[in-house]
């Protein structure tokens, strides 16, 4: 099992409208992926302000691959992907293994 984070630093005021925009991601997983990873969205408590974290597992790498090449054939995420970059300034992401 993996745990994926991808960790964004999003524009200065703009955390409601980028968590709204990634809440509408996610439920697009929900209506047009039959099996949509199980997940969260985290926001900062203290350390770098602005930043949203889209926290997801997966089976395996092989799985997480997959998941990606079906997101990115789906018009109506990538559409809505790109209402979330608007609010973006940077990010990056974290893949572990679970352990425990």
């Amino acid at each position: 099992m993996i745990l994926v984070r991808d960790v964004f630093q999003l524009k200065f005021g703009k955390a409601r409208e980028a968590i709204a925009a990634w809440k509408e991601i996610t439920s697009t997983f929900d209506k047009t992926m039959p099996k949509s990873p199980e997940r969260r969205i985290l926001t900062d408590l203290v350390g770098r302000y602005y930043t949203l974290v889209l926290e997801s597992t997966y089976e395996s790498l092989a799985a997480y691959e997959q998941f990606g090449k079906t997101v990115m054939a789906n018009e109506e995420w990538r559409k809505k992907y790109q209402e979330a970059v608007a609010f973006t300034e940077s990010g990056y992401r974290e893949i572990f293994n679970i352990v425990s």
